[in-house]
């Protein structure tokens, strides 16, 4: 298993925005063969970091995704709307392997 874990830096302004967007990426995944574990937006401390955690049972199922995403309609809607929203000022992609009982 290969878990993906994305820090956003957001616009402080926009943080309901970017929420938008997250909640159209959960189901998304999970259709796409992943497992999504949530999104986590600021609460206390930082108002604009965000992180996202999602798996894959491997690195060439996360590649097979991302192959997908890019000619799937529901994606490109999700990818137009964060276009227009201008919520997430940039974002940092790490791939890392879960240690699980």
């Amino acid at each position: 298993m290969i878990t993906c874990h994305v820090r956003y830096v957001l616009d402080p302004y926009k943080v309901a925005e970017f929420e938008e967007y997250a909640r159209l990426w959960i189901p998304l995944v999970t259709r796409m063969g992943g497992t999504h574990h949530g999104y986590f937006l600021p609460a206390e401390g930082a108002n604009n970091i965000a992180l996202a955690l999602f798996s894959f049972p491997s690195l060439a199922a996360y590649e097979d995704y991302r192959r997908r995403a890019a000619a799937d309609p529901d994606c490109q809607a999700a990818f137009a709307l964060e276009a227009r929203n201008r919520s997430i000022l940039s974002y940092e992609r790490s791939f890392m392997r879960p240690v699980l009982e």
